[in-house]
C-alpha cells in the first residue's frame, strides 16, 4: 500500500518526510537552515545536515532513475531550448574553496508538441566549456535554441544533424535597455527605436501563427516575415557603418549582425519558435532559489540540485503536485530496486495515468 509508514535507508526518514523538505527547498525556495529552525519550533530537533544527506542520497540512489529515464525521452523533441546561470559551490571533489567555485547550472527544455511531454532537465557542471552541452546532446538530433554563446555554434558546425536557433529577444534586448535608459522622448527617432519597432512587428506577426500547422507556419514565415527579416539585416548593416563600432548602438547591431545566420533558422523550420523564452522560464526558479542559499555546499549536493529542479520543473509544466509527486516515487522506487530492468518507471513518469491520478494539482484545469 502506498500509505503504509515506511522509512528511508533505516532512518527515521519517511518518503512523506523527504519530500517535504525536497518541496519546501525547490519548489518553496526554502533552504534547509529555515526549514530546521521551523521544525526546531514545533520542538523537533532536525539539523540541516541531516535533511541535507537524506536529499542527497535519496537523490542519487532514486530519483535519478527517473532523472535518467526524462533524459532519455528529451531526445524525441524536435527542439531543445538551452540556457546556463552560473552558482557558487564551496566544495569540489572534497576541495574547499574560499568563497566558492563558480560553475554553471545548464537547463535544457523540450518544446513538447503533437506526441510528446514537457521536460525540463537541469545539469551542473564546474565550466561553461563546450564540452558539456557537447555530452548532454550527444545523441539529439534536431534545433537547439539558445542565446547567442558560441559554444553552441561550435556545436553545430561539427554535426550535420544538428542545428542551432537564434533568439530574437536577445537581439532586441539591447535596444529596449537604451530605451529605457534614455527615456522614450530622447529615443524617438533614433536607431535603436527603429531596430525595436521592427524586431518586434517580426515578432507580434509571428505570433499570429501560433495556431497554424508546423507547415503551413513555415509557408506563412516564407511569404509573409522572409522579406521584412531581409529587410531588416539590410537595415542594420547600413546603420552599423555609420556608428561607433563600440559605442552601445554599434554593440547591439553588431550582434543582430553575427547571429544573422542563427536568428534566420526559424524562417525553414515551422518547429522552431522565434524566442528562448522556454528555456528563460525554466531556470527562472533556479535563479530565484540562489538569491535565498546564495551558494552550494558540495559537488554532490549541486548535482542532486540538479536532478531536484529538473523533476519540480517537469512536474510543474505537466500540472501534478509537486509533494506527492516525490512522495509518491520515494515510496515506489524503493520496492523496485532488485527488478532486473525499469520498466516500472514508465508508470511513473509525470505523463502517466497513475501520477495524474494519485498527485493532482489543485491548479489544474479540469
Amino acid at each position: 500500500m502506498r500509505f503504509r509508514v515506511t522509512r528511508i535507508f533505516n532512518s527515521i526518514a519517511t518518503p512523506a518526510l523527504v519530500a517535504s523538505i525536497i518541496n519546501g527547498k525547490y519548489t518553496n525556495a526554502l533552504p534547509l537552515e529555515r526549514q530546521s529552525k521551523t521544525f526546531k519550533t514545533n520542538g523537533i530537533q532536525l539539523s540541516s545536515n541531516t535533511m541535507a544527506n537524506w536529499v542527497i542520497k535519496s537523490t542519487d540512489v532514486y530519483l535519478s532513475l527517473i532523472y535518467d529515464r526524462l533524459h532519455e525521452m528529451i531526445y524525441d523533441s524536435k527542439v531543445i531550448h538551452a540556457d546556463e546561470s552560473p552558482v557558487k559551490v564551496m566544495q569540489i571533489d572534497h576541495a574547499k574553496i574560499k568563497n566558492g567555485k563558480k560553475t554553471y547550472m545548464w537547463v535544457y527544455r523540450n518544446r513538447p508538441l503533437r506526441g510528446t511531454h514537457p521536460i525540463v532537465l537541469f545539469d551542473w557542471q564546474p565550466s561553461r566549456h563546450s564540452e558539456h552541452p557537447r555530452e548532454f546532446l550527444k545523441t539529439f538530433s534536431g534545433t537547439v535554441v539558445t542565446d547567442g554563446y558560441q559554444v553552441y555554434h561550435r556545436l553545430a558546425k561539427e554535426r550535420r544533424d544538428l542545428k542551432v536557433a537564434g533568439c530574437w529577444v536577445h537581439a532586441r534586448r539591447p535596444f529596449a535597455e537604451f530605451i529605457k535608459s534614455v527615456g522614450q522622448d530622447t529615443a524617438r527617432g533614433s536607431i535603436a527605436q527603429e531596430a525595436y519597432r521592427m524586431i518586434t512587428e517580426i515578432m507580434h506577426i509571428d505570433n499570429t501563427f501560433d495556431d497554424l500547422s508546423v507547415t503551413d507556419r513555415k509557408k506563412q514565415r516564407q511569404l509573409v516575415l522572409l522579406e521584412k527579416v531581409e529587410a531588416y539585416f539590410a537595415w542594420a548593416k547600413q546603420k552599423y557603418s555609420q556608428v561607433t563600432h563600440n559605442s552601445t548602438i554599434g554593440k547591439a547591431l553588431a550582434y543582430s549582425i553575427n547571429q544573422e545566420d542563427y536568428l534566420r533558422v526559424f524562417l525553414s523550420d515551422g518547429h522552431v519558435p522565434m524566442d528562448n523564452n522556454y528555456a528563460e522560464q525554466a531556470i527562472r526558479p533556479f535563479t530565484i532559489g540562489r538569491k535565498n542559499f546564495v551558494l552550494i555546499e558540495s559537488s554532490n549536493g549541486a548535482k542532486a540540485s540538479a536532478i531536484l529542479y529538473s523533476l519540480v520543473e517537469t512536474t510543474k509544466a505537466n500540472m501534478i503536485n509537486t509533494f506527492e509527486y516525490f512522495n509518491l516515487l520515494l515510496t515506489e522506487i524503493p520496492q523496485h530496486m532488485d527488478d532486473k530492468d525499469l520498466r516500472f518507471l514508465d508508470d511513473l513518469l509525470p505523463w502517466s495515468p497513475k501520477v495524474q491520478k494519485e498527485c493532482p494539482s489543485k491548479y489544474k484545469k479540469s
